[in-house]
């Protein structure tokens, strides 16, 4: 096998080959790649900076995959690199694709020499992890059964493999049987038992954790995240000694963002620029940034954030361009959020439903409705948050019929089931053209617990239309769901107070300063 000195393994080519593979650039890896092939102080191709291509290549749309698994399964052949642990490794992940062509590869050309189990480990691992990635467990179990070595890396692949498909009993009964065990086992079972929402569980495991990496801590912080547990996970977070990961930091404002909690997002965001702490912000930072902007409807710092990103050198990319949008039409620049809309490379759902949205919230019916048939004509289909956007626009029009088509047309035809948001809509709307007791109906015939916003709704429209009998009923609902707004008690007292109902008033405000 050909030997590769520490140099040509850390020329820059080789580094910059690498790093962009690994930074998620596999265009710019494979480019980069190429263009060392044709410089005049090229060495022999380095296996490691053609496994970064390979790895590169898996993450090419899947029309391309193949022939350029082909092209370079030959190249390898022709450098003689076929055999080396690594190119041979990676070209089993491209294959995973198709795992009988995995199954081929590491039949057809056992590695030779010194170096042999080791390759031939490094293969069955890559094996076994293309076979899980393609959903095929007994395969992969089957084959880590018939290995005669193996090392931490079967191990883990076959534990995560195991608590990602649900099996957390085998996976929990596999872990307990690991000769060794490191960081990645435990944040292996934790990441199943996460996903499948034994938090509890989950949280048990990790203060057993001999020696926690920082993916356990961001783990658990994530895990909390999506369970909507926000004071849990910035406890896990104010407990790391070591706060220079970029991902820990990231993992809070994304928690903070995704809960609602904008302001504490931003000052999370702003602890991490302090001279300090000083960890360089990247796109997926910013992207939280910018959406706890657009919650606050603060253009002011979302404007300063989009500078400070080109200051860094941060391009932006269809992701950030899409939250800009959101921010500028929460902050009713439509214009300025059309032609950034307009500059997407690519649209998809997210970003014509940001655009739909920001249309809705002003007043742009025909804009909104534009938008919706171009995302139809496209083939894109509509998602939840698309139909937020055009109820909205209908209900600043006031048009009753086209709003109630629309909402009829998320079941039957896209097949999304209305959420709280969507019910508050239509019960808002159908308040306030006067049609309080079909807003009524529309409620008690939710196929999920109605909120206070959604009987909210309908106590608003109760006032505004002097219907103290149905509004007592809404109010009642409204206290059980919500005992310490106050805002209900304010909206049954206008109530009383327009129908003249004196005593009532007197009742309530006692009742208030008892509460």
């Amino acid at each position: 096998m050909p030997t590769h000195t520490a140099a040509h393994v850390n020329s820059p080519w080789t580094l910059a080959t690498r790093a962009a593979a690994d930074q998620g650039h596999p265009r710019r890896a494979i480019a980069l790649y190429l263009l060392s092939l044709r410089s005049v102080a090229a060495h022999r191709p380095c296996p490691f900076a053609l496994a970064a291509v390979l790895k590169s290549v898996s993450r090419l749309p899947a029309h391309i995959v193949a022939t350029a698994a082909a092209s370079l399964h030959a190249h390898l052949l022709r450098l003689g690199l076929l055999m080396h642990p690594y190119p041979h490794a990676a070209l089993a992940h491209l294959y995973s694709r198709d795992p009988i062509a995995a199954r081929s590869l590491l039949d057809e050309t056992p590695p030779t020499g010194a170096q042999a189990p080791h390759s031939l480990l490094v293969s069955r691992n890559s094996l076994i992890a293309s076979l899980l990635r393609s959903g095929d467990l007994p395969a992969a179990r089957a084959l880590f059964d018939q290995m005669p070595v193996r090392d931490v890396v079967s191990w883990n692949s076959m534990v995560a493999g195991l608590a990602k498909a649900g099996h957390l009993d085998s996976a929990i009964e596999l872990f307990e049987q690991m000769p060794e065990r490191n960081a990645a086992s435990w944040n292996a079972v934790m990441c199943g038992l996460i996903a499948h929402g034994h938090l509890a569980r989950a949280r048990e495991m990790f203060e057993q954790i001999p020696v926690r990496s920082n993916v356990s801590w961001i783990t658990m912080i994530s895990g909390y995240a999506k369970a909507g547990d926000v004071h849990a996970a910035a406890g896990l977070f104010e407990r790391m000694e070591n706060k220079n990961d970029l991902y820990a930091w990231n993992a809070m404002i994304s928690c903070y963002a995704q809960n609602g909690c904008a302001r504490e997002a931003i000052e999370v965001f702003n602890r991490m620029l302090k001279p300090h702490v000083c960890v360089l912000p990247n796109e997926k930072t910013f992207s939280s940034v910018i959406s706890a902007c657009s919650q606050l409807g603060d253009l002011r710092f979302g404007l300063w954030v989009q500078s400070f990103m080109g200051s860094v050198g941060i391009e932006l990319d269809d992701h950030l361009h899409t939250a800009l949008v959101d921010l500028y039409t929460k902050s009713g620049r439509i214009d300025s959020a059309f032609d950034l809309f307009r500059g997407l490379r690519t649209r998809d759902a997210v970003s014509y439903s940001a655009m739909i949205v920001g249309c809705g919230m002003n007043g742009k019916l025909n804009e909104a409705i534009c938008l919706f048939k171009e995302m139809s004509n496209a083939n894109i289909l509509p998602n939840a948050v698309t139909f937020v956007g055009l109820l909205s626009a209908y209900k600043h029009a006031g048009l009753m019929e086209e709003a109630h088509a629309c909402f009829a047309s998320m079941s039957s035809k896209y097949k999304i089931r209305p959420s709280m948001e969507h019910y508050t809509i239509m019960v808002d709307l159908l308040g306030r053209s006067g049609k309080l007791d079909e807003a009524f109906q529309l409620i008690m015939q939710m196929s999920m617990q109605p909120h206070a916003s959604v009987w909210g709704a309908l106590l608003l429209a109760c006032e505004l239309h002097n219907n103290a009998e149905l509004g007592e009923v809404v109010a009642s609902k409204c206290f059980e769901l919500a005992p310490g707004e106050s805002g209900y008690y304010i909206l049954l007292g206008n109530i009383y107070a327009q129908a003249n109902k004196w005593d009532k008033v007197k009742r309530l405000r006692k009742t208030m300063r008892l509460e």
